[in-house]
């Protein structure tokens, strides 16, 4: 563990945030891909809708996307 921490301090600044960046990268792969698996009819936008799903307020999803996620609905509206 120190080692790894000592790693985390020397690195630079940039090398860090690309880091962060691609961590979050993986981490939305990961929910898009659980959503697959538990929707494997659902296309490309739905994927988008129900994984931001995770991530954001029933609330916000509705404001922004249109989308209420507590329905059974795609996101083309159908049940």
């Amino acid at each position: 563990m120190e080692v790894w921490l000592d790693l985390l301090r020397r690195m630079p600044p940039g090398k860090k945030i690309e880091s962060v960046f691609s961590l979050n990268r993986m981490a939305i792969q990961f929910s898009e891909a659980g959503v697959r698996m538990a929707y494997p009819n659902a296309d490309g936008r739905e994927v988008f809708l129900r994984a931001a799903s995770r991530r954001l307020s029933r609330d916000l999803m509705i404001r922004v996307y249109g989308w209420d996620p507590g329905t059974d609905e795609d996101s083309s509206g159908r049940i």
